[in-house]
């Protein structure tokens, strides 16, 4: 069994409102395994013996069926979503700031985003990493 990290896309904004316990059994229904998630922040954490493409297939389907919505999902491998991390590249938790990670599938979108480096304010800092975008904006309220 690989262990995997799945972002659900639009859970809980924009009128998609989701139970995560629901969430929870959903996958597990569809044959993950050791499924938990994260608050309501759409974060899961799950187990499987298929490969991360079906997984997110299999997770979308799940999740299209159980609630009727267009389900968007991201997976990744855990030592994947650990080298993400690991890789950050500004100081981590410091005072007044906050720290992403985004994950972006497309890579025209990747290049955008990354290039708005150069154009931020001086008090955000944009990296590009393996197939995600660093940001730490300044914390503003």
């Amino acid at each position: 069994m690989t262990k995997y990290a799945a972002f659900l896309r639009g859970v809980n904004v924009g009128g998609v409102n989701l139970k995560m316990a629901e969430v929870a059994a959903a996958l597990t229904d569809a044959g993950f395994n050791n499924v938990r998630t994260i608050l309501a922040s759409g974060n899961v954490l799950l187990e499987s013996s298929a490969k991360v493409a079906a997984v997110r297939k299999k997770a979308e389907a799940a999740l299209r069926e159980r609630f009727g919505y267009d389900a968007w999902t991201l997976a990744y491998d855990i030592d994947t979503v650990r080298a993400v991390v690991d890789a950050y590249p500004f100081q981590r938790e410091v005072e007044g700031y906050q720290s992403y990670v985004t994950f972006v599938t497309d890579a025209a979108v990747l290049d955008e985003l990354a290039a708005l480096s150069g154009k931020a304010p001086s008090d955000e800092k944009i990296g590009r990493g393996n197939g995600v975008v660093y940001w730490q904006p300044a914390h503003t309220g």
